[in-house]
């Protein structure tokens, strides 16, 4: 996968959580957890495209363990919005949302791991 590749899937993230929001229930519940995950899931865009201009190891190794906290965090109000039945669009959606979400933390922690393993050779040469 391309730096651009992951970029278009955080963003396509991001927009495919603006159509589930627009499916959650309008009462206090449903509006507190859809703003809620409408900021957690467009940071991780945003932090990623940080990330690929980081000034240093360092400043790329913390922007995208930004990304990886918020796309968890976004994990985590998409299983309370599911739980608790505050969506009332098609249950797949938000299922395939859920997979996407995984799959993005999964790809951000090894993206974490070999930059740092890398940063390791370059250090033990």
């Amino acid at each position: 996968m391309t730096t651009n590749d992951l970029e278009e899937r955080v963003i396509d993230f991001a927009v495919l959580i603006v159509d589930i929001v627009e499916e959650i229930k309008n009462n206090y519940a449903g509006n507190y957890y859809g703003n809620q995950l409408i900021r957690s899931s467009g940071s991780p865009a945003l932090n990623y495209g940080e990330a690929r201009s980081a000034e240093s190891h360092k400043d790329f190794v913390h922007k995208m363990g930004i990304c990886l906290k918020e796309l968890r965090e976004s994990h985590n109000y998409l299983k309370i919005i599911f739980r608790a039945n505050l969506y009332i669009g098609d249950k797949q959606n938000i299922l395939k949302v859920l997979d996407e979400n995984n799959q993005l933390i999964s790809i951000v922690v090894a993206s974490i791991k070999t930059s740092k393993n890398n940063n390791l050779k370059i250090v033990n040469r």
